[in-house]
Parts: C-alpha cells; structure tokens; sequence
C-alpha cells in the first residue's frame, strides 16, 4: 500500500519547523503494533495534558491524521478569544478571570492561525454533532486518521482522567455501520518522561461485542487510558 504523508498546508508546515526549533520531541512507546503510515486508518484515543498533548502530536507525529475540537475554536478570532479567556484558561486551567482575558488576548491570533493549519475537525454538544460524525467518516474513508481527546475537561486537565465523553463511541459505530470495524489505538502521555505510552490497538467491533453501550465503551476505555500512567 502506497504511504499516506501528512496533510497539512505548506504554510503551516513552515510553522512547523520554526516550532520544533523550541519543543523537543517526544518519545513513543508502543506496548504492541507500531504506528505505520501505510496501514489502514485508525482512531487514536490520548489525554490532552492542557495545549501539550495536541501540540507535540502535530509536530511529531508522522501520519496523516486530522484533530477533533471544540467548534468555538474553529468560528474566527472573537470566538477563539471567548473560548480561551472563559473556557480554557478560566474553567480549565483555573486561572483568574482578569489573568484570563489578559493571557487570551495574546494567544488568540496564535490559536486561530494553529487551528486552520491542523484543518480541525470541530465538535458539537447538540444536534449538529451530526456534522462532526459526517466530515470524520468522510475522512477516515479518505484514509486519514483521527486523533480525539474525549477525556471529561469541564473542570480541568487531570493526571488520572476522570470520564471519557462518548462521541467516538458514536463514530465507530457509524463505521462499522457503513462497513469500516476501525482500529482503536489508546494512549497517555506521560509529561514527567515526555512520552507516549500507546497499547496495542483493538477492533471496535471486539470491543463492544455484540451489544453497543456508548458509556459502557467510554469508560472501558478512559480505564484503559489510565492504565498506560504508570508500568
């Protein structure tokens, strides 16, 4: 199978490069079958860990995959900029709300510009998460791969994730619906040895047997996410 290279506009790459000057690399490490960019698609499931988890996957993760994220990050500068001064920031990192405002206004021209480079893939919490499942089967029929962080952040980043949210759940089963039984790979990214612990993937189809529980599946495998912190 030809290899898949990673889809990202030129401009954008050129950031890349300058960013890379001043984020090391991190390391991999798979407890099974390695990432292969002539391998079919595959859903890979990690911990955020605040901007670092997404960041450091964009720079050095050589594949070609397309982001899951909140859709205010996606709708230009004043919705970037409401995101990050009352949500990411002030919820999510708990920082002031002055503090805040103060940090969003900087970062936001940077967030904008970072999120149309990654061509992000933006996500609902109502109906029109329909969208979001159609644009992602689209892509991984493409033969692009999805990266998605489905960890439970409304009240912050945690070293031990506390929930899954079920929404890849709903897009495997779309898949295997339309008669794609996707891979899932899980992974933690351990910040204290800067690498990616990643389990061995598995077939949706093995995961959810013969009966499809979204929550049970989430937490299946928030537990599963969990286990990779620590050997």
């Amino acid at each position: 199978m030809k290899k898949r290279r990673h889809n990202r506009p030129m401009w954008f790459k050129a950031v890349c490069v300058c960013l890379k000057l001043v984020t090391r690399k991190p390391k991999f490490r798979f407890l099974g079958k390695a990432f292969d960019p002539a391998d079919e698609p595959f859903l890979l499931l990690s911990n955020h860990v605040g901007a670092k988890g997404p960041l450091l996957l964009e720079l050095y993760l050589d594949l070609p995959f397309r982001f899951w994220g909140s859709h205010e990050i996606t709708e230009g500068t004043r919705s970037v900029y409401r995101y990050l001064a009352d949500v990411y920031f002030h919820q999510k990192i708990h920082l002031s709300k002055g503090l805040s405002k103060f940090i969003a206004f900087f970062v936001c021209p940077f967030m904008n510009v970072f999120c149309k480079g990654i061509r992000l893939i933006p996500t609902f919490t109502d109906a029109r998460f329909k969208r979001t499942i159609s644009k992602s089967v689209a892509v991984m029929q493409g033969g692009q791969n999805l990266v998605i962080f489905p960890e439970d952040s409304s009240d912050g980043y945690h070293d031990v994730l506390t929930s899954f949210l079920p929404g890849f759940a709903y897009l495997a089963n779309t898949l295997l619906k339309k008669g794609q039984d996707v891979l899932i790979y899980c992974a933690y990214y351990r910040k204290k040895e800067r690498t990616f612990v990643v389990d061995a993937p598995i077939r949706f189809s093995e995961l959810c047997g013969e009966r499809f529980d979204k929550l049970q599946l989430a937490k299946r495998m928030c537990d599963k996410t969990n286990g990779l912190a620590s050997d």
